[in-house]
């Protein structure tokens, strides 16, 4: 019996031991009958960054750079159902979004469990995430 009806469950990732937790839980606990999204956000790039200016960086060599190591950290993906994504954005509204077009079922993000003043100034994109998304929230703390 599925756990939800079409068992599509999204795993944030920012290559934390945090996130390779959350993944490591969501492939353990939802086996293979599930399709498990992976994503990451990558923040706009800047005008005057350095790798901008230089003209060393672009938003497609970061992208195969992220992919490159979400392949070299997890070897075995090419034998499970994972689809991995790289996108550009706000992280809170892009793994929203992301939830609701690609009919996701349940959000496995990790929290880093920040308090007080650093929680403050970096904000909480598990708290936004588990306040808008269009579907259940799992909040995987150490």
């Amino acid at each position: 019996m599925p756990l939800f009806a079409s068992d599509n469950v999204l795993v944030p990732t920012d290559f934390s031991e945090q996130s390779h937790q959350a993944i490591a839980q969501a492939m353990e606990s939802f086996g293979d009958a599930t399709q498990l999204h992976v994503i990451h956000v990558l923040s706009p790039l800047e005008p005057t960054q350095p790798g901008m200016v230089w003209q060393t960086v672009d938003q497609q060599t970061r992208t195969d750079h992220i992919t490159a190591l979400f392949h070299q950290t997890f070897p075995g993906e090419a034998e499970r159902p994972i689809k991995f994504s790289v996108i550009v954005g706000n992280p809170s509204s892009e793994i929203i979004d992301y939830a609701g077009s690609h009919s996701i079922d349940l959000i496995v993000i990790p929290s880093h469990g920040r308090t007080g003043l650093s929680r403050f100034l970096l904000g909480s994109v598990a708290e936004r995430v588990v306040r808008f998304a269009p579907c259940p929230v799992l909040v995987v703390r150490r």
